[in-house]
């Protein structure tokens, strides 16, 4: 292994060793949404990214938008096993939820953007997504006058330029945030918030099923990486990036934020239920070539495997309410 892949590759080992107990204050939503010094959110900033997001423009077709696949009204998914891209080509991996991407250290399943500026211009240039060229983006957005106005306002003097684009959309994915679930409510002190067989289902999760392994936090995710045992994967996942036996087959650990919205499950979209995932860990997982070593067979229940699905459940919020934007011609 080479030396300058060493840190990376500690680090996600790490990462995907770590158990923590946590009182449930941990689990409470962080005063603020996070954002880089160069990239401040405002209320300018937002409306732009929002149309970009929107705008099927941005891509090589002038058919795919943002929105084709992070659909708001399919958890900001596409409801599908894995994506549909550019010439209507299914990709090997499920869309992943972009709710609370703003709390994440890294983006995309193989972790290969650390930012959400970094990752907003990946599926525009990639040729099997959205198939644009980054250069004639920014030219075609030059030819359309309403942008110019907007780009002034979210960035004075900087411009309609690649650097603009990404931290405009970034912005606007940053207020894609979950909202309170009967699992907030009861943390914060309303005993009725939660089903008796959710709150078991916790205190599973906590315990017996070690979910918290991976699953920690507010937003439920530890930022590592972790093979998980499925049936006929062949994706190298984190291994591509970080290339350590470790990390073969391994993908980020999704949130559980609105999970029950954003079925199929897995990176590969093979569980269409929360029941098939949490029998797939109890299992211990099914092929156990570099397995995480976290997972192991639980020995649950079929009542306790149930008591952790309504938990889950009781994970999902009222839906962001949004409007469609004009866009700009």
């Amino acid at each position: 292994m080479k030396s300058g892949m060493m840190i990376p590759a500690l680090l996600d080992l790490v990462i995907s060793m770590s158990v923590q107990a946590a009182p449930k204050e941990s689990f409470l939503r962080p005063d603020k949404v996070p954002a880089p010094s160069s990239n401040q959110m405002t209320p300018e900033r937002v409306e732009l990214g929002k149309a970009l997001f929107f705008d099927p423009r941005l891509s090589g077709s002038n058919w795919i938008s943002c929105t084709t696949c992070h659909n708001p009204a399919l958890g900001w998914s596409d409801g599908l096993p894995t994506a549909i891209g550019h010439g209507m080509k299914i990709l090997g991996r499920a869309t992943p939820t972009i709710l609370n991407t703003a709390y994440q250290r890294k983006q995309m399943w193989d972790g290969r953007f650390r930012t959400l500026e970094e990752q907003a211009l990946g599926p525009i240039a990639a040729d099997v997504e959205m198939n644009q060229n980054l250069d004639n983006v920014v030219a075609e957005l030059k030819e359309i006058t309403g942008y110019h106005a907007m780009f002034e306002k979210a960035y004075p003097g900087e411009g309609i330029s690649k650097d603009t684009i990404a931290k405009a959309i970034a912005s606007f994915e940053r207020t894609v945030v979950s909202s309170d679930a009967a699992f907030d409510r009861w943390i914060k002190g309303d005993e009725k918030a939660m089903s008796d067989y959710a709150k078991k289902g916790f205190a599973l999760f906590e315990g017996k099923a070690n979910c918290t392994a991976c699953h920690q936090g507010f937003n439920f995710i530890d930022d590592g990486f972790h093979n998980l045992g499925l049936k006929g994967n062949q994706d190298a996942g984190r291994h591509a990036q970080v290339p350590v036996a470790v990390m073969m087959g391994a993908f980020k650990t999704p949130t559980l934020r609105d999970v029950a919205l954003t079925a199929p499950y897995m990176h590969n979209g093979m569980y269409k239920t929360l029941d098939e995932v949490v029998a797939h860990y109890n299992r211990g997982g099914d092929v156990k070539e570099n397995l995480d070593p976290n997972l192991k067979p639980l020995n649950l229940t079929e009542q306790e495997q149930k008591d952790i699905v309504e938990f889950l459940k009781a994970l999902t919020g009222e839906p962001m309410m949004v409007t469609v934007p004009h866009l700009p011609q």
